[in-house]
C-alpha cells in the first residue's frame, strides 16, 4: 500500500509555490475578470492545465506511484514542467496585450486583470525554476527529456500550436495553394513530431531504428518549414499576391494583434520553429 511521504526539497517547494500561483491566476480572473474574449479563455486554459498536470506530479510524488505511471517518470515532470512554462508565459504576455495595454474599465475588473496577469507572472519563474533544478540533478536522475533535443522537441511542438491559433483566428491559409502547402507542412510536423514526444515520455529512446528515424524526420521537418518559411512572406505580403503587403492603418485601434499582425506574427514564428529544427539537427548529428 502506497504511504504519504512529503519530501521537503526545493523542486517540491517549487512545484507547489506553482500550484499556489496557477489557482490565484484562474481563479481571480474567473470570479471577477469580466472576460468571454476567446484568448482570455486560452489564457485560463493555460493556469488551469498547468495547475492540474502540477497537482497530479504533486500527488504521484508524495503517494510514491511512479512505478504504477504509463510513462517515464523521470521524463513526464520536466516535459509538463516545460509546457506549463511556455504556457503560463503565453497567458502573461497575451493579458498584458489584449487586457491591460491602453485598457480603461472599471477599476475592480482591472484590478483582477492585474492580479491574473501577476500571479501568471510568478508561475512562469516557478515552471523555470523547476525545469533548471531538474536539469541541474544528477546524470543518473536525468532523462532523455532533460537533454538539449529534449527541450527543444517541446519547443517545436508549442510552437506549431501558438502558429495554428494564430492562422485560424481569422483563417488566413485559403486564400491560395500556397499557403495550404504551409499550412499542411505545420499540421504534419505537429503530429510527428508529438508521437516523437510520447515515444520519449514513454523512454523508447535507445534502440537505433528510433534514432534513425528521429534524425531522418528532423532533417525532412527542416526542409518543410524552409520552404514554408520562404512561402507565407511571399504570398501574405507581397503585394502581387497580396492586398495587405503593408499593415493597415486600422491596426492601431485594436487592443492586441490586428489581423495583420497575426499573419506577421505566424511568418516570425514559422522562422523561429525553422531553426530550432535546424538547431535539433545539428544535436541529432554529434
Amino acid at each position: 500500500m502506497p504511504l504519504l511521504v512529503m519530501k521537503s526539497t526545493r523542486l517540491m517547494w517549487v512545484r507547489l509555490a506553482a500550484l499556489v500561483f496557477t489557482c490565484v491566476a484562474f481563479s481571480v480572473v474567473s470570479n471577477g475578470g469580466a472576460v468571454v474574449d476567446s484568448m482570455a479563455n486560452w489564457s485560463i486554459f493555460c493556469w488551469a492545465f498547468s495547475f492540474a498536470g502540477t497537482l497530479l506530479v504533486v500527488v504521484v510524488e508524495i503517494i510514491g506511484l511512479h512505478s504504477c505511471t504509463p510513462v517515464s517518470w523521470i521524463d513526464f515532470p520536466i516535459t509538463f514542467a516545460c509546457y506549463a512554462f511556455l504556457l503560463c508565459l503565453s497567458a502573461s504576455v497575451i493579458f498584458l496585450l489584449y487586457f491591460l495595454k491602453g485598457q480603461i474599465v472599471y477599476s475592480e475588473v482591472q484590478d483582477h486583470w492585474i492580479a491574473s496577469t501577476v500571479f501568471s507572472c510568478l508561475a512562469t519563474v516557478a515552471y523555470f525554476v523547476e525545469v533548471s533544478l531538474t536539469r541541474a540533478q544528477p546524470d543518473q536522475f536525468a532523462g532523455y527529456m532533460v537533454t538539449v533535443p529534449g527541450l527543444l522537441k517541446v519547443c517545436e511542438i508549442f510552437v506549431a500550436n501558438v502558429i495554428f491559433v494564430f492562422i485560424s483566428d481569422p483563417v488566413s491559409y485559403d486564400s491560395h495553394s500556397a499557403l495550404k502547402w504551409c499550412m499542411a507542412v505545420y499540421c504534419i510536423c505537429f503530429i510527428i513530431s508529438a508521437g516523437i514526444l510520447v515515444r520519449c515520455i514513454a523512454g523508447c529512446t535507445e534502440c537505433q531504428p528510433f534514432k534513425n528515424i528521429h534524425s531522418a524526420y528532423t532533417l525532412l521537418a527542416v526542409t518543410m518549414y524552409l520552404s514554408a518559411t520562404i512561402i507565407w512572406p511571399i504570398f501574405k505580403f507581397d503585394s502581387r499576391y497580396s492586398e495587405s503587403s503593408s499593415r493597415p492603418a486600422s491596426c492601431q485601434y485594436y487592443h492586441g494583434l490586428c489581423p495583420w499582425d497575426k499573419l506577421l506574427t505566424v511568418a516570425v514564428l514559422t522562422a523561429l520553429n525553422f531553426l530550432i529544427y535546424l538547431v535539433d539537427l545539428a544535436f541529432l548529428a554529434q
